[in-house]
C-alpha cells in the first residue's frame, strides 16, 4: 500500500457534474492543491437515458463554470469554439442544448483536468489527529489494483445518486424488467418483446415512453404507461416558479425549522418531479398521428393505478402487474413481457461515510446535518471540513439536485475554503421575495 506524504488541500470524492464544476473552477486556483476520484472509467452521466433527442433541462449557461466566470476556459462555449462548432450553434438558436451534447462537454473538461483521476474507488476515509489534524483518504486503483493512501486538510463528496427500485422488482431478470437509468442498454430488448410497460410518470418515463412509441408500430409490441399520479401531470416551468432554484430560495429555505422544511419539501413534486411541457406535446403529437385511420391504438395510458407488485407467469412467456386503482378502491392485473420502473433515484452515502458516525452530526431521520455552507455539522472543533453535495434536500432545499445551482455551491465552497471573497456573491438574484423584507 503506497502513501504518500503530501497533504492535498481538498481531496474530492466522486466525479459528476457537481464535483466536475468544483475541480474546473479550482483548475484556475493556484494556491489550492486537489485531486478528486471517481470509480468509474471515464465521466458518464446518467448513461443509460442519453437517449437522442432529450434536452438538458437547464440552460446551456449553467455549464461547469460560467455562472462564476464567463472568461473561464472550461466553459461551454469555449468546448463549441474548440470543436469548431460555433456557427453551428449559432444558428440552432436554442438556450437548452441535448443531453449528450452535455455529457461530451462534460467529458471534454475532465480529460482537460489533470486534478481528476478515474477507475479509482475511495474505500476508506479516516480523521487522523496529529501535530496537524487532517484525513487520511484510501484509494483503489481499479486498473492497476494498488492501493494508495492520501492525505487531505478537507473532504468534498459528490457521490450522486442511485436508482430505486421497489422491492418486488429486484431479484427478476434484469433484461426484462430494469430501471429507466438501464434504458439504452436494453433498447433492443424491448423492441423484440410482445408488450411493453412503462411504471411511473417522471421525466424519465415520459421521454422512455416517447422513444418506445417511435417505435412501436415497426416492432409491433404493445405498449403500456402505469401511474398511480390523478394524471400525466408537467413540470411547474413558470419563470417566476423557477426562482426557487435560485440563491435567494437556497438561503430563505435554509433557516426554516426542519419539520417546516420537510412538509414544504414533500409539496414541491411538480417543481422538480413533473414532465417537461414540450415532451408531454411530443408525445400526444405522436399519439394523435398514429391515430389517423386507426380503429384503435396498441397503446394504453393508464392513471390513479398503484402497482404493487410483480410475479413471473408460470409459462415463462412475462410477468403479472398487480395493480391497485386506489380512487376505485379495485384491484386489477396487467400483464407485460417487459416492465420499465421510473421509480425514482436516492442519494448514495456510501459505506466508507460510517466510518466517521462519531465525528458527523446526524439528524433523527438518520440524514446528514448540514450547515448553510454546504459542511456537514460535526461534533468536534476541528480545522477540517467535509463538504456536501448531494443528499442535502433536505436542508437546502428544492433546488439541491438542480445543475442551475452548482457553480453557485462551489462558489460557496471555494469562498469559505479560501477564507475570502474569491467569488462575489449576489445579495439578490431575482425578482421576487420569499422571505420578509
Amino acid at each position: 500500500m503506497a502513501q504518500e506524504d503530501h497533504i492535498y488541500d481538498l481531496i474530492g470524492v466522486g466525479i459528476g457534474p457537481f464535483n466536475l464544476s468544483l475541480a474546473a473552477l479550482l483548475d484556475e486556483i493556484d494556491e489550492v492543491s486537489s485531486v478528486f476520484f471517481e470509480q468509474k472509467e471515464k465521466f458518464d452521466w446518467h448513461p443509460g437515458m442519453l437517449i437522442e433527442g432529450t434536452k438538458l433541462q437547464v440552460p446551456f449557461l449553467a455549464d461547469l463554470v460560467t455562472m462564476a466566470d464567463p472568461t473561464n476556459k472550461h466553459s461551454f462555449l469555449n468546448y463549441i469554439s474548440k470543436n469548431d462548432r460555433m456557427y453551428q450553434f449559432y444558428f440552432l438558436q436554442r438556450l437548452d442544448i441535448p443531453r449528450r451534447e452535455y455529457n461530451d462537454y462534460c467529458q471534454w473538461v475532465s480529460e482537460r483536468l489533470s486534478s481528476c483521476q478515474f477507475a479509482s474507488r475511495v474505500s476508506t476515509i479516516r480523521h487522523v489527529r496529529e501535530e496537524e489534524t487532517y484525513f487520511e483518504v484510501v484509494v483503489e486503483n481499479l486498473q492497476s489494483n494498488e492501493t494508495h493512501v492520501y492525505k487531505t486538510r478537507h473532504i468534498v463528496m459528490g457521490t450522486g445518486s442511485v436508482p430505486v427500485m421497489p422491492k418486488s422488482f429486484q431479484n427478476l431478470p434484469e433484461q426484462d424488467v430494469f430501471h429507466t437509468a438501464d434504458y439504452i442498454p436494453n433498447k433492443d430488448r424491448c423492441r423484440t418483446a410482445e408488450s411493453v410497460t412503462v411504471v411511473g410518470s417522471g421525466q424519465s418515463a415520459a421521454e422512455t415512453f416517447r422513444e418506445l412509441l417511435k417505435e412501436q408500430r415497426e416492432c409491433g409490441f404493445r405498449l403500456d404507461w402505469i401511474t398511480r399520479s390523478p394524471s400525466f401531470e408537467s413540470m411547474e416551468e413558470s419563470k417566476l416558479s423557477l426562482e426557487h432554484f435560485s440563491p435567494d430560495y437556497v438561503k430563505y429555505f435554509y433557516q426554516l425549522p426542519q419539520k417546516d422544511k420537510d412538509e414544504i419539501f414533500a409539496n414541491q413534486g411538480l417543481y422538480y418531479k413533473g414532465i417537461s411541457n414540450h415532451t408531454i406535446e411530443d408525445i400526444y403529437n405522436l399519439l394523435y398521428e398514429y391515430s389517423i385511420g386507426e380503429d384503435e391504438l396498441n397503446v394504453g395510458l393508464q392513471v390513479l393505478s398503484e402497482v404493487q407488485g410483480i410475479e413471473e407467469k408460470s409459462d415463462g412467456t412475462g410477468y403479472l402487474l398487480d395493480c391497485f386503482h386506489w380512487q376505485k378502491k379495485e384491484s386489477f392485473q396487467h400483464e407485460s413481457e417487459v416492465v420499465i420502473t421510473a421509480t425514482g433515484y436516492k442519494p448514495y452515502v456510501p459505506e466508507f461515510i460510517y466510518y466517521l458516525s462519531d465525528f458527523l452530526q446526524w439528524d433523527d431521520e438518520g440524514r446528514y446535518k448540514v450547515e448553510a455552507d454546504y459542511r456537514l455539522k460535526k461534533k468536534e472543533d476541528v480545522n477540517n471540513e467535509i463538504y456536501v453535495h448531494s443528499g442535502i434536500s433536505h436542508t437546502h432545499g428544492v433546488g439541491s439536485t438542480n445543475l442551475g445551482l452548482a457553480v453557485h455551491r462551489n462558489k460557496v465552497i471555494i469562498n469559505h475554503l479560501l477564507g475570502r471573497e474569491v467569488y462575489k456573491m449576489p445579495e439578490k438574484s431575482i425578482f421576487q421575495s420569499f422571505d420578509i423584507e
